[in-house]
């Protein structure tokens, strides 16, 4: 599954940018002097529950990561959804009560500069960097949704990533549970966005990206350490491992 991304501020946001100017008419201009601020991210974990810039058919916001649904009664049950819908199946999400709804009237995209998986090789984990190979960054389907807490007022704006099946690639790195995020290409991510897009039309683009736009290399074992400060630029480094007698992957 993925919890943990890296988000390069430059990349993400001129990958959004041109994206979002791409889109057809009618939509909200973007302005740049309204574009969400926030600082490098070479390493973010999805259980921190950190607050990502998403593209929605209106603009880009920021929103955290583990989606409450807005039918959640009160502030602790909030809290105990969160760590249940960092991600949601893409096979399962149109039966699930916290994204049935959401997948329908509620989809947005997460810009990533790249992500991280392990794989497992004699019960050892390596990690590894997955990033995009000639784009600055993926643009991953994701659902997300505004909870309102009654006794505060308080508007709680959070978001899941979508999963599906792994490509040849993430099903070598990612190689006990075989998934990866749901990655779209631009003219997917317009049909993903499009709030007139039939649910049939949105089953077909949960599916496997390309692994041929993919490239990844291990990197070092200090990124699956959750005590180590992690957020550095250079846990993106590859780093390599004479056992598993391997180069940068595609």
């Amino acid at each position: 599954m993925c919890f943990t991304v890296a988000i390069l501020r430059k990349g993400v946001l001129m990958t959004a940018e041109q994206y979002y100017n791409s889109l057809p008419e009618p939509k909200v201009n973007l302005d740049k002097s309204k574009m969400p601020d926030f600082p490098d991210m070479y390493l973010v974990n999805g259980f921190t529950h950190p607050a990502l810039p998403v593209i929605k058919n209106d603009g880009i916001e920021m929103y955290q990561w583990g989606l409450i649904p807005s039918w959640v009664k009160d502030a602790s049950s909030a809290n105990d959804w969160r760590t249940k819908t960092l991600n949601a199946r893409g096979e399962t999400i149109f039966e699930k009560p916290s994204f049935k709804q959401n997948i329908i009237t509620h989809r947005c995209l997460l810009p990533v500069s790249g992500f991280y998986e392990w794989r497992d090789v004699n019960g050892l984990k390596y990690p590894y960097f997955v990033a995009p190979k000639d784009n600055a960054a993926f643009l991953v389907g994701a659902v997300y949704d505004n909870w309102i807490d009654k006794k505060t007022g308080e508007v709680r704006k959070t978001f899941s990533i979508l999963t599906t099946e792994a490509n040849p690639l993430m099903e070598m790195i990612h190689n006990l549970k075989k998934r990866m995020p749901l990655i779209l290409s631009n003219q997917d991510c317009k049909t993903w966005l499009a709030p007139q897009t039939p649910a049939e039309q949105i089953r077909q683009l949960i599916k496997p990206y390309n692994d041929h736009g993919m490239k990844a290399h291990t990197i070092s074992k200090i990124a699956s350490n959750v005590h180590a400060n992690r957020n550095v630029k250079e846990i993106m480094d590859k780093v390599y491992y004479s056992e598993l007698n391997e180069q940068s992957l595609f």
